[in-house]
Parts: structure tokens; sequence; C-alpha cells
């Protein structure tokens, strides 16, 4: 397993569009996934200890970003043919078992992970209701355990002020986990 920060926030930057089959049967785009005041995309999977340890508080963020008017969408991007944890089926049952309250998308082809530059498990990326790039930092100081119940809400924290102001924080903590699982192109 390859532990990879994220690269720091490209303020500005406009969210690319998607179109990708969610666990619920339904086919997403970005217009349809963003909020009033903000959208939150975030590159996860199921196998990786990193989003294991935030499973949790990932739930309870976005369900209260939701009545800030921030949206959420988690895509999962990983080839699943090493990581069978992280098939199609298992998306049901882990966005199932945790409540996900945002869209579970299936990036088969990889296309949006790369277009959006997606490095590793979790990646957040926050945009603006103009949906212009505007947080690229971590949930909060968890790794492979969950921080301690008092921590920083770091995401959380930047998202209402992106809700709030337009803007997110001049300074972000880059999120930490594992390398995406990139196909292995034919020879």
């Amino acid at each position: 397993m390859v532990s990879l920060e994220t690269p720091i926030c490209d303020f500005g930057a406009p969210a690319i569009d998607f179109e990708l089959p969610g666990v619920d049967g339904k086919l997403w785009t970005l217009d349809q996934c963003r909020g009033d005041k903000g959208l939150l995309v975030m590159f996860i999977c199921n196998h990786c200890p990193y989003v294991k340890a935030i499973r949790d508080r990932l739930v309870r963020d976005t369900r209260e970003l939701m009545q800030h008017g921030v949206s959420s969408v988690a895509v999962m991007a990983n080839d699943p043919t090493d990581y069978p944890e992280d098939s199609f089926e298992n998306m049901k049952k882990v966005a199932e078992q945790a409540d996900f309250p945002f869209p579970y998308l299936l990036d088969e082809t990889q296309a949006v992970a790369k277009a959006y530059g997606a490095v590793c498990t979790p990646d957040f990326f926050g945009y603006n209701a103009d949906l212009q790039l505007q947080y690229r930092g971590r949930l909060d100081a968890s790794r492979k355990e969950p921080a301690a119940a008092d921590s920083r809400r770091d995401l959380f924290e930047a998202m209402l002020a992106v809700a709030r102001t337009g803007h997110g924080p001049a300074e972000q903590i880059p999120s930490m986990g594992c390398s995406i699982k990139w196909k292995t192109e034919a020879a």
C-alpha cells in the first residue's frame, strides 16, 4: 500500500463535469450533485484504512454541510481487479451500511479521477456555488486510525466558510491516503 498526500489547492479551478452510475441505480452528473452553496467531490473507496478510519465522520460532516447548502458526492475509481472489496456490489453494501447521505458513484474507466487529478483515497475537492475549487485538504487529523473526538474538523470548517463567503481557507493541510489503484495499461 502506497500512502500519498494531495497537492495544494488550485484555487478557482473549475469542477469537471461527469456522468457516472451510482449505487442507487441512477446516472449522476455534476449539475445533479451540486448544492446551492457548494459541492464536495470526494474520491473514496471501500478497502482503504484511511477511508475506513473517517467513514463515520464523513457521514456526519456531509449531513451537516447539507444544512448549509453544500452537497456532496463520492466517487470510487479504484480498479477492483486486485481489490475485490472495491467492487460495485460491495460499494452498494458499504453505502447502505454506512447510510451515505450522498451519491456513491463508480468511475470504472477512471477518466473522472484522472480529469480531477485525484491521487489518493480520500481525496477531497471542495467547490463554491460557482463550482470553483476552494478546498483540497484533509477531513481532520485522522490517518489510519480516527483522530481524537475533539480534533479540529478541517474539511467541515473549510466548507462552512465556502458556503458563507465563497472562499476556502488560505492554509490547508493535505489529505493523506492510499494511492488510487490505477488500471494497468495493455501493452
